[in-house]
């Protein structure tokens, strides 16, 4: 840089200030032509090359670092530049400084935007709805950024002011945390639980649950609270404390559903079509796609019917299936209890009076 200011200055006969920004203007341009070059070959050579890859993810991280690599070649061209000025050489400790700040910054910038990347992608690889868990990423995302955030400043601290004692602010920072801990421990104790339903994945967004007397579909799992869309139609919002803490029924790994149920018939029954209701039984239920017979069995002498017991299994989870499964035999099982002349008991007594004389 003196070596080409010192040629302007013989050259032009200019005063070394003028041949100095001259020179420098003139090597800053080449840095940046530098700097469109490298962003040239980013955008022609390495993202075609990219593109070959099944995975986007390299796509992705391609395209967050492509204008912050750049951005640092100006920032050191920019400094190299400025640093070689004889009129900055005082301040050059200050300028030093700036620019680690600047780079540090952007180095920040730079692993939080990848880590972004990352978060996205195992969202998406994981989760059956993309979208699903929109809150639980979200706060991934902050935690992470504001982690690395904090280092960076950490680094400020002690790399560009050169603070060696930092038993002070690691004091204050301590203190304070444990009295945000204290003033925002119920939320802090639905923010670990939900990282808790999140990893642990006890439930996903879409499962059928039953927690307590409660049973419906999962809608959202915030970051405070997780919402259940129950079978009456309305909405359930639960804090994730609660649901950590709490016994849950997932009916998502449930291959098939076992259902039993009874069937009463009346007691004047003749015995030759007793012995013939699990054959009509077994029939109905065969003939149900969905159905699988277990057992069909006379079990009781109930106190207002002949009680039969039913069990089969329906091949699916789904509890609307289950439901259409079982109004398709019930409307079987009446219809041939009609044509049989079998009647279906319900609650009566007969009353036998005797009459002496």
């Amino acid at each position: 840089m003196a070596t080409l200011a010192e040629i302007f200055q013989d050259s032009f006969q200019i005063n070394q200030i003028t041949s100095e920004l001259i020179a420098s203007a003139i090597i800053f341009s080449v840095i940046a032509i530098i700097g469109w070059l490298a962003y040239y070959a980013f955008g022609r050579y390495f993202s075609s090359w990219t593109g070959k890859t099944k995975s986007t993810i390299d796509d992705d991280i391609f395209h967050n670092i492509r204008n912050v690599t750049v951005l640092l070649i100006i920032v050191s061209g920019l400094y190299y530049t400025l640093t070689s000025l004889s009129f900055i050489q005082p301040y050059s400790d200050l300028v030093y400084r700036g620019f680690m700040i600047v780079g540090i910054i952007l180095a920040a910038f730079t692993v939080t935007r990848i880590s972004n990347v990352f978060a996205d992608w195992y969202i998406k690889r994981n989760s059956k709805n993309g979208n699903g868990n929109n809150h639980i990423l979200f706060m991934l995302k902050k935690i992470v950024q504001l982690t690395v955030y904090i280092l960076a400043l950490l680094a400020i601290i002690l790399w560009v002011f050169n603070v060696q004692d930092l038993s002070g602010l690691v004091v204050g920072l301590g203190v304070g945390g444990i009295a945000i801990a204290f003033a925002l421990q119920n939320t802090l104790s639905d923010v670990f639980s939900a990282f808790s339903i999140y990893f642990d994945r006890p439930f996903e967004i879409g499962d059928f649950i039953v927690v307590g007397n409660n049973s419906g579909t999962v809608t959202s799992i915030g970051v405070k609270s997780t919402r259940i869309k129950l079978l009456q139609g309305e909405e359930l919002v639960l804090s994730n404390k609660e649901l950590a803490t709490a016994q849950v029924r997932n009916f998502r790994k449930l291959q098939k559903r076992r259902i039993t149920f009874t069937i009463g018939v009346t007691y004047d029954t003749p015995l030759d079509k007793l012995k013939r209701i699990p054959e009509i039984i077994k029939k109905i239920i065969e003939s149900v796609e969905l159905a699988e017979l277990f057992k069909v069995n006379f079990t009781e002498f109930g106190d207002y019917s002949l009680k039969f017991m039913v069990i089969y299994h329906v091949k699916v989870a789904d509890y609307g299936s289950y439901l259409d499964t079982q109004q398709a035999i019930n409307y079987a099982i009446k219809e041939a209890f009609e044509k049989e002349g079998i009647n279906i008991a319900f609650p009566t007594q007969t009353i036998y009076v005797s009459k002496n004389e």
